[in-house]
């Protein structure tokens, strides 16, 4: 995982703000989120089994998660590696396959090493500043 220096941390947004500015980027809400947090993504790079992504994770500070009116707060945004599971299953369950609901394999790595390169960070934090400055992100008053 390699953190970026962005001015996202702190900022805040109406979440369904947030989901409309970040989809014109290709930035969408990733799959695992919470009724408290949850994370955007894009994807940098995906070569074979292994896909580099952009991830800006973010804190309901008030109302109720997946509403557009939840107020949400932006934390410290990272470029993170995924490595897929290619080949077979070895948790591999008859009755989920006959059923076709073993389509996804558990990942091989979540969280895999990245070799520090420049390219994305730069990449990530490019995209990051077409959008960081919108009127839609306010800066809390401290």
């Amino acid at each position: 995982m390699i953190e970026l220096k962005t001015t996202m941390p702190g900022k805040k947004a109406l979440f369904g703000d947030a989901c409309k500015v970040l989809a014109e980027h290709g930035v969408i809400i990733g799959g695992n989120w919470d009724f408290d947090r949850g994370n955007f993504d894009t994807v940098l790079n995906q070569d074979g089994g292994e896909s580099v992504y952009l991830r800006l994770p973010f804190d309901v500070v008030d109302g109720v998660m997946d509403e557009d009116s939840a107020m949400i707060s932006f934390g410290t945004p990272f470029i993170i590696k995924h490595v897929v599971n290619i080949g077979l299953d070895d948790d591999d369950s008859p009755v989920l396959a006959a059923a076709g609901l073993d389509q996804f394999q558990t990942p091989h790595d979540k969280d895999a090493p990245i070799v520090y390169d420049e390219k994305w960070v730069h990449e990530g934090e490019d995209l990051i500043a077409r959008f960081s400055e919108n009127p839609i992100f306010i800066i809390p008053f401290v």
